[in-house]
């Protein structure tokens, strides 16, 4: 069993690095892999090729893997707090927040200044600013509520709550606005650039270290809450960690990306069913390595029509299929 586990941790590490490749040399532009070799090496004599390698893709391949393992490892934490197959990153109503924060800052300019609106950075802080409100309130009440529905309940509220916000603003603002913020609302990895990166890489290391140093206690979640607590896990502060982690790793991508869908969802279910484990151990690694792979195909595949796609709506083709099939086997 070690042997395989090892065997298939090798072969997802070799895929990554195969898509990675090819994300970085296939595009609107098609750039020869030697070239690519060369611009990494710093042989190239094409300041095209290497403008648009350095600057433009190799950020957006970072950012699917970053956004790949951070929707993944969240989704798996949130299936396992809730028990629930189908739970994903968003489900507290973290991305509800970030999408409120930047709908403030796209359809109420009047409120707010001009300066602020235009720039990248607003949004970004707008969203983050949403997604962490959202987090607090989540987390203020799981010091009150004494089980995981009740948690469940909340944040499902608290999203719906911001959602309503939203399509207040969205009915009152200009159509400009509102296009605007639905472009938005599709995702994009190209919007990180290098200094987006600088933030987005130390916060989404920071979730993922978080995660992996819950792994015995998320096991034993599994086998309910009191056995847990029975093994001596402290179930409130494991159930604040895991929310914190979370709304670190769903809240930072929503507020650079956009908001993705299902990838969160679709991602654990297939590594469980690879390593036909529950360990988190195994679980962890084999949702960063699968859920960056599976962004960047679905990068790879939103670059062949001669408009770029959203890449929300080539995961959402990849991960409605998976959920589907989780509900016919469950019945």
């Amino acid at each position: 069993m070690q042997s395989r586990n090892t065997i298939l941790f090798i072969l997802l590490t070799v895929l990554l690095v195969i898509l990675f490749l090819a994300d970085i040399t296939l595009g609107s532009i098609r750039i020869p892999f030697n070239d690519t070799i060369n611009v990494f090496f710093g042989n190239s004599t094409n300041n095209i090729n290497s403008e648009i390698l350095l600057n433009f893709r190799l950020p957006k391949a970072i950012t699917a893997i970053l956004t790949g393992a951070s929707l993944s490892v969240a989704g798996l934490m949130m299936q396992t707090l809730f028990r629930n197959p189908l739970a994903d990153p968003y489900i507290l109503g973290v991305s509800s927040g970030a999408s409120l924060g930047v709908a403030l800052v796209m359809m109420a300019s009047s409120f707010l200044p001009v300066l602020f609106i235009s720039s990248g950075w607003g949004l970004i802080i707008a969203a983050i600013i949403g997604a962490a409100l959202v987090l607090l309130l989540v987390v203020g009440v799981s010091f009150k509520v004494q089980n995981s529905v009740s948690l469940l309940i909340v944040g499902l509220m608290f999203g719906t709550m911001a959602s309503s916000l939203v399509s207040i603003m969205q009915f009152f603002s200009n159509p400009d606005a509102v296009k605007l913020f639905v472009m938005w609302n599709m995702g994009s990895l190209s919007a990180v650039t290098w200094n987006y990166m600088y933030v987005l890489f130390p916060v989404i290391l920071t979730g993922l270290l978080i995660s992996f140093l819950l792994t015995k206690r998320l096991d034993g979640l599994l086998l309910g809450e009191n056995y847990a607590r029975g093994l001596g896990i402290p179930i409130i502060q494991t159930r604040i960690l895991i929310v914190i982690a979370t709304g670190i790793l769903a809240g930072s991508v929503t507020a650079f990306t956009g908001p993705i869908a299902f990838v969160g969802v679709a991602v654990p279910h297939i590594a469980r069913g690879l390593y036909r484990s529950a360990k988190h151990q195994f679980l962890m690694p084999a949702c960063i390595l699968l859920g960056a792979s599976l962004i960047l195909i679905c990068d790879i595949i939103s670059q062949i029509p001669a408009h770029a796609l959203p890449v929300n709506i080539i995961s959402a083709l990849f991960g409605a299929p998976v959920i589907i099939w989780i509900i016919l086997k469950r019945k």
